[in-house]
């Protein structure tokens, strides 16, 4: 799913939370030296890390934030992993500035902070494998163009009920395909040799987007685990699902592509 806070195609996200993993480690490392070497320098050395990273995670979260709103799929195997690694990071950064504050307070000793940091870092560790999962399996901020594919499509919907023009006649070549959000479901339209159709968004595996994957031929391919779908009747045709994907009748008029909304408000 190409991400929705990212910068020429480039997510933010991925960018960013390398500042915040730099200085995090950097502080932990350098109030270990600061105790073992008795150095004032290098404990404030550590106090400016910490600062500069408990930043850099803020900045870092907000893009990370609008891609588990907005490009995540709900209802999916990767909103259960996005969830977990980001309770972890958010754990891992109240840590760190729990540390933070209590450096002001000479009272305690630099093994509870360094114990707090050391905790927040094996948090960190977890949660940056989490991350790699997302991008890696669930292919979240990745955008799998195949060829001809074309540039990524998505639109939203307003909800009023009655036929809603959802592409024009010619706005999509044969095997491309469209997002489209409506009444809060996610419906995939897409165009085949015989013409247009609408599926739902969602494999009925383990809920990946099928938006992203590949249509060739009349056949949707999920891009997390290969699941392959009938896009005129949702049929599966090669496992590992076994439920069909819900379909939607389209009608053509006037080189206007329009889609029931009443459908898709009653189908779930």
């Amino acid at each position: 799913m190409k991400s929705k806070a990212s910068i020429k195609s480039h997510p933010m996200h991925p960018m960013l939370v390398a500042f915040p993993i730099a200085f995090f480690t950097g502080a932990l490392l350098f109030d270990v030296l600061a105790v073992l070497r008795e150095s004032d320098a290098f404990w404030q050395t550590g106090l400016y890390l910490e600062a500069a990273g408990v930043v850099a995670a803020i900045l870092a979260a907000i893009p990370g934030a609008i891609d588990y709103f907005g490009t995540v799929p709900p209802r999916s195997s990767a909103k259960k992993r996005a969830t977990s690694h980001a309770l972890l990071n958010i754990s891992m950064l109240v840590l760190f500035v729990i540390a933070l504050i209590l450096r002001e307070d000479r009272a305690f000793m630099p093994f509870v902070i360094i114990g707090l940091e050391l905790a927040g870092f094996i948090l960190m560790g977890f949660a940056g494998w989490m991350g790699g999962t997302l991008v890696y399996r669930n292919q979240i901020g990745v955008d799998p163009r195949y060829a001809h594919a074309g540039k990524w499509k998505e639109v939203y919907l307003d909800g009023k009920e009655g036929p809603l023009i959802v592409a024009e006649e010619n706005e999509l070549k044969i095997n491309q395909m469209k997002l489209v959000h409506l009444h809060g479901r996610r419906l995939v339209i897409g165009r085949t040799e015989e013409g247009y159709v609408a599926f739902a968004d969602h494999c009925t595996h383990r809920g990946g987007s099928l938006a992203g994957g590949a249509m060739i031929c009349g056949t949707v391919q999920c891009p997390w685990h290969g699941s392959q779908f009938d896009v005129k009747t949702g049929a599966v045709t090669a496992g590992p699902a076994k439920t069909a994907i819900a379909v939607y009748p389209l009608t053509a008029s006037n080189g206007k592509i329009y889609l029931d909304s009443h459908v898709i408000h009653h189908s779930y």
